[in-house]
C-alpha cells in the first residue's frame, strides 16, 4: 500500500510508516515528483534531489533501529532567506544569485536533529519585501488555488510548496505579515511565534526587530509540532528569548469553553471584504456555541499600523541591506573605475525595484532632519500600539480579527500602486509591532472559490492559546 503525500498531514504520514504502509524514501520520491510536476508554480528555487533522498534512507534506518526523532519522515521546504550550509541562499535577489550558506540557520539545525527532511529553498519576495511573491529576480510563485492570482507573500514560495502538495511543511518568516496573509490566501495555517520565540541566528535580515521565523502546514498540530521543535533559547542569537517552550501539541483538546476572545471593532471596519466578513462571522457564532466568550476590545492606534510600520521597517532594512555593496560577497558590477562607482553600479544592477524602493524610504526617514519627524515619532507610536494589545490582553486571553481585506488578487493588480499593496498587511503588521503571536487559520471560501483566513492574536510567549482556538476553527463543530 502506498499512500499518497500529496496534502497529507503529517500524523497521516507517520501512522502509516509506523504500520510499514510506506517509507520515508517512498514519501520523499512523491514529494520530488510533485515539485517537479508543480513547477509552473514556480515554488521552488533549490531541489535537494539527491540529498533528500540519501537522508530519507537514513532516516528509515532510524526507524527500524527505533532510534528516529519526532519529524522522522517529515518533508519540510526552506525559504531561501535560511542560511543551509552548502546551499546557495539567494534572498530571492540577483545580488546573491550564487552565494552559498557557509553555516546551518539554528531552526534548520534543529529541524535536522529532529530527522526532518529538508527538500528545498522556496521563492521569495526579493529580501522579504513584498505582499505577493511578485518581486522575487527568479519570476512569480503561482497560487495553487488559483493560477492567474498571487499566493501572497514575502513567503509564497513556502507556503504554495505546502498548498501545492509538494512538502508537508515550510518554514517561512513574517515581517509584517509574510506567512500569514500568503497562508490565507493558499487556504492552509500559517503561524508567526512571539519575537524572540524561534532564534533568529542565520536568517539574513530584513528588519530586525521585526522578523520572526515560523510554519506552514496543512494543520494546526503540525504548525505545533514544527514550532516545538524550532522554538526555543539560542545563546547564538541576542534577540532569543530565555523562555520555557510548553508542550504546543499537548494545547490541543478541542476545548476552549470559558476562553475569552476579543473582537477588536477597528478589524471589523470600512475596507473589509463583504464575503470575508461573513466568513468570519460564521467561524465567531460557531467558537461561541463551543462554550467562547465573545468580547468587544479596542486598539485605539489602528489608524497608524500601516505607517509606523513601513516608517520602522524601511528604516532597519537600510541598514541591514548596506552591507551588500558589491565588496565583500555577492553580485559586483564590471568595468567600474572607483569604489563608489563599484557600490552604485552593483546595488543598482543587483536589486529589484521594490527593494530599491524601500532602501530610499529607509534612507530617507534615518537622515539628518528627518529622523526625528519620522523614525523617532515612529517608535513612541510602536509602543503605544504594543500597549493597545497589553490592555486588550488585561481581559481576553486572546483577539480574533481578519487575516487580509480581501482574498488573494490578481497578478499585477497592485504592482503599479505601492500603498495598496502595503494597505494588503493592515491586519497583520501590528503583531509585528507589538512582538506577539499570530495565527491565520483558513475558515471557508468565497463565491470564487478562494480562500479566506481567520488570525488568532495571543499574548507574548502564548502560543498555546492560539493554537488551542485555531485548532477548534480547523476540526470545531460547524
Amino acid at each position: 500500500m502506498q499512500v499518497a503525500t500529496q496534502h497529507t498531514t503529517f500524523d497521516v504520514t507517520r501512522r502509516a510508516l509506523e504500520s510499514g504502509a510506506t517509507t520515508v524514501e517512498r514519501v520523499t520520491g512523491d514529494y520530488l515528483t510533485a515539485i517537479e510536476k508543480g513547477k509552473r508554480l514556480n515554488a521552488f528555487l533549490s531541489v535537494f534531489n539527491q540529498k533528500a533522498m540519501e537522508r530519507a534512507r537514513d532516516i528509515d534506518r532510524k526507524l527500524a533501529a527505533g532510534t528516529a526523532g519526532r519529524l522522522a519522515g517529515m518533508v519540510v521546504a526552506i525559504k531561501d532567506v535560511l542560511c543551509m550550509k552548502g546551499e546557495r541562499t539567494t534572498c530571492g535577489s540577483r545580488i546573491l544569485e550564487n552565494f552559498v550558506s557557509l553555516y546551518d540557520a539554528t531552526a534548520v539545525e534543529r529541524l535536522l536533529v529532529d530527522d526532518a527532511v529538508l527538500i528545498g529553498k522556496t521563492n521569495m519576495d526579493e529580501f522579504a519585501m513584498g505582499s505577493s511573491t511578485e518581486n522575487s529576480a527568479f519570476g512569480a510563485v503561482r497560487n495553487p488555488v488559483d493560477e492567474t492570482r498571487v499566493p501572497g507573500g514575502s513567503s509564497g514560495g513556502s507556503c504554495v510548496a505546502v498548498a501545492g502538495g509538494m512538502a508537508h511543511t515550510a518554514l517561512g518568516t513574517d515581517t509584517g505579515g509574510s506567512i500569514r496573509q500568503p497562508a490565507a490566501f493558499c487556504g492552509i495555517v500559517g503561524l508567526k511565534p512571539t519575537y524572540g520565540r524561534v532564534s533568529r541566528y542565520g536568517l539574513v535580515a530584513l528588519s530586525s526587530s521585526f522578523d520572526q521565523i515560523g510554519p506552514f502546514a496543512h494543520s494546526v498540530a503540525d504548525a505545533a509540532l514544527v514550532l516545538q521543535t524550532i522554538a526555543g533559547h539560542d545563546e547564538r542569537d541576542s534577540t532569543s528569548a530565555a523562555v520555557p517552550v510548553p508542550d504546543y501539541t499537548a494545547a490541543l483538546t478541542k476545548d476552549i469553553r470559558g476562553m475569552k476572545i476579543g473582537l477588536p471593532k477597528e478589524a471589523f471596519g470600512e475596507g473589509l471584504n463583504a464575503e470575508v466578513r461573513g466568513a468570519i462571522e460564521k467561524i465567531i457564532d460557531r467558537l461561541r456555541k463551543a462554550g467562547a466568550v465573545m468580547k468587544e476590545v479596542t486598539l485605539p492606534h489602528s489608524d497608524y499600523v500601516i505607517s509606523t510600520y513601513y516608517i520602522l521597517m524601511t528604516a532597519e532594512a537600510s541598514s541591514n541591506l548596506a552591507r551588500f555593496d558589491g565588496a565583500r560577497y555577492g553580485y559586483r558590477a564590471s568595468g567600474v573605475r572607483d569604489l563608489a562607482g563599484m557600490y552604485t553600479a552593483s546595488r543598482s544592477a543587483g536589486f529589484g525595484a521594490e527593494t530599491k524602493r524601500r532602501i530610499m524610504l529607509g534612507t530617507y526617514v534615518l537622515s539628518a532632519g528627518y529622523y526625528d519627524a519620522y523614525y523617532r515619532k515612529a517608535q513612541k507610536v510602536r509602543r503605544l500600539i504594543q500597549d493597545d494589545f497589553f490592555t486588550a490582553f488585561s481581559t481576553v486571553d486572546c483577539i480574533l480579527m481578519p487575516t487580509t481585506p480581501t482574498t488573494a488578487f490578481a497578478f499585477g493588480e497592485k504592482a503599479d500602486d505601492p500603498l495598496q499593496m502595503y494597505l494588503s498587511d493592515i491586519y497583520t503588521v501590528s503583531a509585528n509591532l507589538a512582538g506577539v503571536p499570530a495565527l491565520s487559520v483558513p475558515c471557508g471560501t468565497d463565491a470564487k472559490g478562494l480562500p479566506i483566513g481567520v488570525q488568532f492574536v495571543g499574548k507574548q510567549f502564548d502560543e498555546s492559546t492560539i493554537l488551542k482556538a485555531a485548532d477548534m476553527v480547523e476540526y470545531g463543530p460547524a
